[in-house]
């Protein structure tokens, strides 16, 4: 006999932030009423979440360790957008909570401002409203430029990035794309240049930014894209092109595409989103007139709210009473204690994976995974699906989740293979992953379980005891005496703390130092760390 599911009554949905009322609707049509507290501070909703199964959030609420561990029958965390950094994913795989977001609500909606912006910087139409508003009616300094014809420089082809080449086809643009993991997927099956988009031509990033009219920014803000369009990508434009960022503030360098701007290099610059929000009053940027500059706005539309809002609610009901968990950013629905006995390892996964994509010195096209021991003997099939996602969410963007992580690891190229060993030689049990990057080369990092905690055992051939948490800064340096010393003294003056020091032997002439860091150094401490004698490479991973 098939066990009766629990009516929608007997659960209880809390909602924290401000929703489209049409999501109360979709929870009411299935059955649920929902409890509405807004603006709660975190003791507030500790002390609120217990008896609670389902929290509804945006980006204001924080759901935090203590929250999650205050939830006696949480058992979903649901977020109205695509980010979830205000969630502690790690503490909710460990608490057997699925956490799930709703990453396809401002697509089309962050895509359409990036092209409105492209119009307004073509006709100049904030520079002429500015001026006519004070009472000016002359035409001079307004001289635009067409849309039509002109050739529009996508940085990223994931979902909005799709979108806008999708539109300026449409516009009757010609279109350059850069994404090296679309590159990386396509080489093999499509003509050199072709991409996935009829229409759309792939190129490297040089050869669009020197060939293209408008260039638009759709990538995540990661360490390999911080900065991506630095001063000197910014010199290799096209002279009188315009630059639109809708993505992530930090991709651009600002002072220099400003300077481009006043140097007439660039005919103008709009940028929603900056490396500071909100800026400053006298932020360099604010009150040029050919730079536009907007608050934000990428999912500032009714249409994009009322749909992630929809979204949300549709998908915690399905979950609740069916058990589908679309779009979960960290395990799929399954049993209760299959969650509680698994969770740990798709955290350790999901460590190993961001580990080895902040190393890996190119895109990773294959990864290897071996599951040994107790766990091999557990379901443990969303394992793969936690690595999977981490890769791709380092190098992709924010929408990778265990429900589209293999469709996006296919159209990229990226390979898996999975194996199970019954027993593993020191640990109860224990993951191990090899991962090989698109210039054929290869690490491999090893993990377990001290109680429920994850720990890197081995990078390399270098055995750890790492715990894979906050800022971790690894070197290779000179295998000499002082080497050591000289860091610590550095990050001191800079009031850096470590938290622990691994050093592993040298090879080729170097050794290797992985820092645990208390806080995360700015880019000028790191740029200080590589300028020291015996420091050959230094780079920092956000695990």
């Amino acid at each position: 006999m098939t066990a009766a599911r629990p009516a929608p009554a007997s659960f209880r949905i809390l909602i924290c932030d401000e929703l489209a009322p049409q999501a109360m609707e979709v929870f009411k049509s299935k059955g649920f009423e929902p409890e509405v507290a807004i603006g709660m501070k975190e003791d507030e909703l500790v002390a609120r979440v217990k008896g609670v199964h389902a929290l509804v959030v945006r980006s204001a609420t924080k759901v935090t360790r203590r929250v999650i561990e205050a939830a006696d029958v949480l058992r979903v965390v649901g977020r109205a957008g695509v980010g979830v950094d205000n969630v502690d994913c790690d503490a909710a795989s460990e608490r057997g909570v699925v956490v799930m977001n709703t990453p396809t609500g401002n697509t089309t909606t962050t895509a359409e401002l990036a092209l409105a912006l492209m119009f307004a910087l073509a006709r100049h139409v904030t520079k002429a409203d500015r001026e006519t508003k004070k009472g000016g009616w002359g035409k001079k300094g307004m001289m635009g430029t067409e849309i039509t014809g002109k050739t529009l420089g996508v940085i990223g082809l994931g979902r909005i990035g799709r979108v806008v080449a999708d539109r300026a086809l449409g516009l009757k643009m010609k279109v350059l794309a850069h994404d090296p993991f679309v590159n990386a997927a396509f080489a093999a099956g499509l003509p050199a240049g072709a991409s996935p988009m009829a229409g759309v031509e792939l190129a490297d990033l040089d050869t669009l930014l020197a060939r293209s009219d408008f260039v638009t920014l759709h990538v995540p803000l990661l360490d390999g894209t911080r900065n991506l369009l630095s001063k000197e990508r910014i010199a290799k434009m096209k002279k009188g092109a315009r630059l639109i960022n809708c993505a992530r503030g930090g991709l651009v360098d600002e002072a220099a595409a400003l300077d481009a701007v006043e140097k007439k290099h660039l005919a103008g610059l709009a940028f929603d989103v900056l490396a500071e929000e909100p800026p400053a009053k006298e932020h360099p940027l604010l009150g040029k007139d050919d730079v536009i500059v907007t608050p934000h706005l990428g999912a500032s539309s009714n249409e994009a709210q009322l749909n992630v809002a929809i979204d949300v609610a549709r998908q915690i009901s399905e979950f609740l009473l069916e058990g589908v968990a679309n779009n979960a950013v960290n395990v799929p629905a399954v049993g209760s204690q299959d969650l509680r006995e698994v969770g740990p390892y798709v955290v350790l996964s999901e460590k190993l994976g961001a580990f080895l994509a902040q190393v890996a010195g190119a895109s990773i096209q294959k990864l290897e995974l071996t599951v040994s021991g107790e766990i091999a003997k557990k379901d443990w099939r969303h394992v793969p699906l936690a690595l999977l996602s981490s890769v791709l969410r380092q190098n992709h963007d924010e929408g990778v989740n265990f429900v589209n992580a293999p469709l996006f690891a296919k159209e990229r190229g990226l390979q898996l293979f999975e194996r199970a060993e019954p027993e593993h030689g020191v640990y109860p049990s224990s993951i191990t992953v090899r991962a090989t990057d698109a210039r054929g080369g290869a690490h491999t990092v090893e993990g377990t379980l001290f109680g429920r905690s994850p720990r890197i055992t081995r990078f390399d051939e270098l055995e750890l005891d790492l715990e894979p948490k906050g800022c971790v800064l690894v070197t290779r340096h000179a295998d000499e005496p002082g080497v050591v010393g000289a860091l610590g003294t550095l990050l001191a003056r800079h009031q850096v703390n470590i938290r622990r020091v691994e050093l592993g032997p040298a090879s080729a002439g170097l050794a290797m130092g992985l820092l645990s860091l208390y806080g995360e150094p700015s880019q000028a401490v790191l740029d200080d760390v590589r300028k020291l004698p015996a420091v050959r490479e230094a780079r920092l991973l956000k695990l």
